[in-house]
């Protein structure tokens, strides 16, 4: 089992993130372990490049990466390679939830963190026994499943390797992630973060840090892929002197809570070291929704760390989401004016989506208000579940008519008129990838308005409906998956 294949399906639908071909970094660090074990590892990243077909079928064994939206195609993946008698493994947020469904779909499903986990199943599978020694692995033995116990977190984080992206094909001068710690103690309602990676913060030294930083191309930018960059604030500061020390700053981003602006050591830190954009989750502008949300912060607080963001130079994207129980039609329109009026460059308005392993997925599930498990829709751009104060086509229109009011020409032109080079490319970007999306989407448009005036039955018609469109994105994997890309491309599906 020499040859092994790690594969990132790509996305069902155009999304905010489409222009950047940004990986995941489980597959290039499970790469790396399988390459220092002596086994011949090539990745592929479906959003930057086709998968070469050939070399997956000559591989010994694949493992699939997957979240939720890309299911879909990970398991249309998965049942073709098997046809051809190659066992595959699977692994990511989704399956970790969900390993039952995935097994119906490949051989083997790797849960949780599977860094400790990847080299021993794949001696297991050399030397044909030891399967139920390995931590997180679900797998089934004629009709019987096993669930061996879970994989414990890595406390270490020094141990595992760097990303190896020579695995891939990476364009010059992109955008380089790198990850310097795992956990949140938040436990957003909506989110599977501490679910997949506990609510305990653990942190790569500085000096691991470093080390991986002296290995970028200085033209990459830097996105730290933490879900909260400075949840250590001294921590942070340390690498951030470290950085400035060594003279090696590049321009970087990464996300960040609202409320670290208070800290303004911290804030002229990120000048000096070349932060130019953060990404803040602010979630909602409506009080009662940031307390359902469990946000722990207020929209002064909000307000605020923008203007504060701004007098240090640093850009602004701030995420919402819509659509919690404490929202209404008028909550939602009043946030497009709420961003504009506090200069906020860049958004995303992401629909509320339960993603399995959530708090958010259990409740819908268990009050019978999800509309749809078709995980190609579980995007945060189609409504799935019933709200609760407004129907689930209003919740669609209005989500979009708010991105729609933010990227709008008068915004462009005051980008124009203030001679914001990147602020105008980024508006309309945005405004040209709004309007695809809708285009392409009209078929999901008539379907939640049917299901809303009760003219059609909402699971059938939704699942039947899509299971079309998906098969529009997923087909090609049979001979070449340069042809699925080009047939994707001419029906408007390209990137």
């Amino acid at each position: 089992m020499k040859n092994i294949v790690l594969i990132e399906p790509r996305s069902p639908d155009y999304h905010i993130f489409s222009r950047y071909k940004l990986p995941r970094l489980g597959n290039l660090i499970l790469g790396a372990l399988l390459e220092q074990a002596g086994y011949y590892v090539k990745v592929y990243v479906e959003d930057i490049a086709p998968i070469d077909i050939k070399t997956v079928f000559e591989a010994d064994l694949v493992g699939i990466s997957t979240i939720t939206s890309t299911a879909p195609r990970a398991y249309e993946l998965s049942s073709q390679i098997r046809k051809r008698g190659i066992p595959v493994m699977m692994g990511g947020a989704h399956v970790t939830f969900m390993a039952e469904e995935a097994l119906q779909y490949c051989d083997y499903v790797l849960r949780g963190e599977a860094e400790g986990a990847i080299v021993p199943l794949v001696k297991a599978l050399e030397t044909g026994e030891g399967l139920g020694d390995v931590s997180g692995l679900s797998f089934r033995v004629g009709n019987q499943t096993f669930h061996n116990p879970e994989v414990p977190p890595c406390h270490n984080m020094d141990e595992i390797p760097f990303p190896d992206f020579s695995l891939i094909r990476s364009p010059k001068g992109s955008i380089r992630p790198i990850m310097t710690s795992r956990g949140c103690p938040y436990n957003c309602s909506f989110c599977m973060v501490t679910k997949m990676f506990g609510r305990r913060y653990r942190f790569r030294s500085k000096e691991h840090v470093m080390r991986e930083l002296r290995t970028v191309d200085p033209k990459d930018v830097i996105f730290f892929y933490d879900d909260h960059f400075a949840a250590n604030k001294e921590r942070t500061k340390e690498l951030l002197r470290m950085m400035i020390d060594e003279d090696i700053t590049p321009r970087w981003t990464a996300q960040v809570r609202a409320d670290v602006t208070k800290d303004r050591e911290m804030m002229e830190l990120f000048r000096k070291s070349n932060c130019f954009y953060v990404y803040v989750g602010i979630e909602s502008v409506n009080p009662q929704s940031l307390e359902s949300y469990n946000k722990k912060i207020s929209v002064k607080e909000i307000e605020d760390s923008i203007a504060v963001f701004h007098e240090y130079g640093i850009r602004v994207h701030g995420m919402f989401v819509m659509g919690c129980d404490e929202d209404t039609v008028e909550s939602i329109r009043y946030t497009p004016q709420f961003a504009k009026k506090n200069k906020i460059d860049t958004v995303q308005f992401m629909i509320l989506t339960p993603l399995p392993g959530s708090d958010q997925y259990k409740a819908l599930k268990e009050e019978n208000r999800l509309l749809t498990e078709d995980w190609g829709l579980y995007d945060g751009h189609h409504v799935v579940f019933q709200p609760k104060n407004m129907s689930a086509f209003e919740l669609q229109v209005e989500a979009f008519k708010a991105q729609g009011n933010f990227y709008s020409m008068g915004q462009i032109l005051k980008a124009i008129s203030k001679f914001d080079l990147l602020g105008v490319l980024l508006k309309s970007y945005s405004r040209r990838l709004q309007k695809k999306w809708v285009h392409a989407n009209k078929y999901y448009y008539d379907i939640v308005k049917q299901m809303t005036t009760g003219a059609a039955d909402r699971v059938n018609l939704t699942w039947n409906r899509t299971r079309d469109e998906i098969a529009r994105l997923t087909q090609g994997i049979k001979d070449k998956g340069s042809q699925s890309s080009k047939t994707a491309e001419n029906k408007g599906y390209s990137e």
